[in-house]
């Protein structure tokens, strides 16, 4: 016989991050009075499956296409910055330093998980940069292995585009962090990307 309880936990237990007893206080509480809670939570996901879709220039997800980020005159046009992921993309957007267009690879290189280039949205980076003039592009991918790895493989890919800048976000020491609890490799990256003040 089938319980949706059980049912229920057991999709839950399918996303990122969230255990079995995580799983099971959720279901819990919608159980416990929050039906209304209950129906909205069902609504809104069957709405972002039905309406949100990637943009065809950014691979953003959106409602709308191009996206609002996209559609946007006021941002600069001949700039890039290339992120991994649509949560990078808010924390770039977050630090409210930035105000060009985006890319987002929707991953990074790992060949031994089986993500090659042809995985990611690196198509659609040469695709857009054939079709429009940008000066810089920013690799602005995450400072882990896959991600140095996908900086590099972009790096040689786009070096021969002419009058295109190519440059990575720098990495180190974080603001108001003590040298003392900083770790081995970050120090010596900081160390590496050093500029004159």
């Amino acid at each position: 016989m089938h319980d949706p309880i059980l049912h229920l936990i057991r999709l839950l237990t399918r996303l990122p991050g969230v255990g079995e007893r995580s799983a099971t206080r959720i279901v819990f509480s919608l159980l416990a009075g929050e039906r209304e809670l209950a129906r909205d939570l069902s609504a809104a996901i069957l709405d972002v499956a039905e309406h949100v879709h990637l943009c065809s220039e950014c691979c953003n997800l959106s409602q709308q296409d191009p996206c609002s980020l996209c559609a946007d005159p006021k941002r600069e046009q001949d700039m890039i910055c290339v992120v991994e992921t649509v949560p990078d993309m808010m924390a770039v957007e977050r630090s409210k330093a930035y105000h060009g267009r985006y890319h987002i690879l929707h991953g990074a290189l790992a060949p031994l998980e089986g993500i090659t280039p042809e995985k990611l949205k690196v198509r659609e980076l040469l695709q857009r940069l054939q079709r429009t003039d940008v000066r810089e592009l920013i690799l602005a991918t995450n400072p882990t292995v896959e991600g140095e790895s996908t900086a590099l493989y972009l790096r040689k890919l786009l070096a021969s585009v002419p009058g295109l800048r190519i440059t990575r976000i720098a990495t180190g020491i974080p603001k108001g962090g003590d040298l003392e609890f900083i770790d081995r490799a970050t120090l010596a990256q900081a160390l590496e990307a050093r500029r004159e003040i």
